[in-house]
């Protein structure tokens, strides 16, 4: 019996090493196919990238020779006044671009999930169109809407509510706001085909389980319907969230950080930065801190999310 087993391990030893061996041929063929896109990728992202972490250690003009300043850029980030302010309105813009539409969309996802509608399919495209114009477009969009003599002023009037007219992007109160609702419009419709997806992947026995013992449609929703879109959850939170602290090109367009700096963002400061007044290390140094914040956020929600799954 012991020679048997051992002549038995021996000869298994031949096939674990031959299996080894075609699983790193496997894993080399599969890289050889992958290093096209892996090249593409480190030459458009991660050679930038690089560049632009050198960069933020110059004081550099974009012409001039540039001179090393070490964390110099980073210090001077963290006094900027403006970069203060600007963030500041990343909070508000993070509420509504990020969290009212989470609620709303939520909420219409669940609705639309539990009762047939006429045309269901039809108000679906219309809520995630804004999904499918570019953001420039969408810009421009609302840019008329919110015109002295555009439509929303143009209702107003039409109403009796000739008072509440204005220049909704040349006010210093309303302009902030006003962005805010385009976010809330845009990511309304893609927030709800998310959660709607999620929604019905849940299994109806689960339903079905719940309301034999009773449940109302509210504790179903609470017990069932949210701990099962955690992921979805968590997928609409890191893209609006950092969408809301990337904002360059609708602020850009519609009021270019007026009136004043009432709706400037951390973006629009570093385009400033480096093409208006031309400081190229520290625009550098406000993308890399930009970046480091957004990975920080998408590894936070889902850190937290995955902690919740257990």
């Amino acid at each position: 019996m012991t020679v048997q087993t051992s002549r038995l391990a021996v000869g298994a030893k031949p096939r674990v090493r031959a299996a080894s061996r075609q699983t790193r041929r496997r894993r080399w063929i599969g890289l050889l196919y992958l290093s096209p896109a892996l090249l593409l990728y480190g030459v458009i992202v991660l050679v930038p990238l690089l560049q632009t972490v050198n960069y933020s250690f110059y004081k550099w003009d974009g012409v001039s020779e540039p001179s090393w300043v070490g964390l110099q850029n980073y210090l001077e980030f963290g006094r900027d006044p403006r970069m203060y302010a600007a963030f500041g309105h990343v909070l508000v813009l993070i509420l509504m671009f990020g969290l009212i539409p989470l609620g709303l969309g939520l909420i219409s996802a669940a609705l639309l999930s539990r009762a047939k509608i006429r045309g269901e399919g039809i108000y679906r495209w219309f809520l995630f169109l804004p999904q499918v114009l570019t953001s420039v477009v969408v810009a421009i969009i609302w840019k008329r809407i919110y015109a002295p003599d555009g439509p929303l002023n143009g209702a107003l009037r039409w109403v009796g509510l000739d008072h509440l007219t204005r220049n909704w992007l040349g006010d210093f109160t309303w302009a902030l706001p006003s962005l805010g609702m385009i976010g809330v419009w845009g990511g309304f419709g893609f927030t709800m085909v998310l959660f709607l997806a999620g929604i019905l992947a849940i299994p109806d026995e689960l339903y079905e389980a719940a309301r034999l013992d009773g449940s109302t449609r509210w504790q179903e929703f609470r017990l069932i319907t949210l701990p099962s879109l955690r992921g979805q959850m968590a997928i609409a939170l890191t893209l609006t969230i950092t969408g809301a602290l990337r904002t360059f090109d609708m602020v850009y367009i519609t009021t270019q950080g007026g009136p004043g700096t009432a709706t400037t963002t951390p973006a629009l400061l570093l385009y400033q930065l480096a093409f208006v007044n031309p400081d190229v290390g520290k625009a550098s140094a406000t993308g890399v801190v930009l970046a480091v914040l957004c990975l920080g956020i998408a590894v936070g929600i889902t850190r937290i999310m995955e902690n919740k799954d257990r």
